[in-house]
């Protein structure tokens, strides 16, 4: 099966995943990969820094967290954007076992080879979303619809 997408340097930020291929709406283009961990181990390190702007962590329940710095694939590269292409589904696994969930990303329109994948991160933090925190947590994403952060509002 010929390769689909493909980690390179993207101007939204840092690094980015292009598609390399068409990719249909409904198509699941990725798995998120990396370490289980839970909620306490991630916050009793600096994986989980809320003042670095930058992370490779993905909630998957309310047990565990997909820590892509460990065991991570170019799925972690993928950038947030206030207006995606993609979005992140989280496939429960049959059972008990919550390890055992998975992350997908997929296509939520049809996608053309050299377009950037994205998707909307959701990011809420516990604390308050300062001015100072919607600065470190910038968005860069360059749509119309760019909120500037991304945070997201709190409900």
């Amino acid at each position: 099966m010929p390769k689909k997408i493909q980690a390179r340097k993207s101007t939204i930020h840092g690094n980015g995943v292009f598609a390399l291929a068409p990719l249909r709406k409904g198509e699941r283009v990725i798995e998120y990969r990396g370490l289980r961990r839970t909620h306490a181990e991630v916050d009793a390190d600096d994986a989980g820094d809320v003042e670095s702007g930058h992370t490779f962590l993905f909630t998957l329940n309310d047990d565990y967290v997909i820590d892509a710095n460990h065991k991570g694939n170019d799925a972690r590269w993928i950038n947030h954007s206030c207006a995606p292409n993609c979005e992140a589904v989280i496939a429960e696994a049959e059972g008990d076992d919550r390890t055992a969930d998975k992350v997908f990303i997929e296509a939520i329109r049809d996608i053309k080879p050299g377009e950037e994948l994205t998707y909307n991160y959701g990011i809420t933090l516990a604390e308050r979303h300062t001015p100072r925190l919607k600065k470190i947590w910038e968005c860069r994403c360059g749509s119309r619809k760019c909120t500037g952060t991304m945070l997201q509002p709190k409900r």
